[in-house]
């Protein structure tokens, strides 16, 4: 009788698991990504073109708070991208450019923000949609010429979180 009782009691303790699982509350889902082409202060950094610190192994981490205009996202561990006197790769670029990201954990978007100069010159909305491994946008960057530095901002939809990449360029 008391092997019956013990088996009964695993049994019943086993078909609880599932319920107890659910019951977990979720996890925060994971996003990351970074502008690879033209290449990105953090791609720069991830392919030894310049010397970096830790960012040098996660060019996808560039996480913050959304509404920030820094490429460090307002992380002081990549404060180093927000250093203009670094000295970054400037890509030569025409005055409409495409900017490719790689995403190496997708989530569902909101907005993907471009800024030159502190002026937004492009804006795409995803409505919520969750984008593939690869987003590229085709960007007219306004009456801006010269050596500029663009920051790209993806925002998330569903946290008050965004990603952020500086890319450094020669225009026109």
């Amino acid at each position: 009788m008391d092997v019956k009782r013990k088996l009964l009691s695993a049994a019943a303790g086993a078909a609880m698991i599932p319920i107890f699982l659910v019951a977990l509350p979720a996890g925060t889902a994971s996003a990351h990504g970074y502008i690879s082409t033209p290449p990105s202060r953090q791609a720069q950094c991830a392919s030894g073109t310049v010397s970096c610190g830790a960012i040098k192994y996660e060019p996808q981490s560039v996480e913050g708070p959304k509404g920030l205009r820094s490429c460090s996202g307002g992380n002081s561990r990549f404060a180093e991208l927000d250093n203009d006197a670094k000295g970054w790769k400037v890509t030569p670029v025409a005055r409409t450019t495409t900017f490719s990201w790689k995403l190496t954990a997708q989530h569902r978007t909101s907005t993907w923000e471009y800024y030159v100069g502190g002026t937004r010159v492009a804006v795409f909305d995803d409505k919520g949609a969750t984008p593939g491994a690869t987003v590229s946008h085709s960007v007219n960057l306004g009456t801006a010429t010269g050596k500029q530095k663009l920051l790209a901002v993806w925002n998330i939809a569903d946290t008050a979180n965004a990603f952020y990449a500086c890319v450094d360029l020669q225009i026109g």
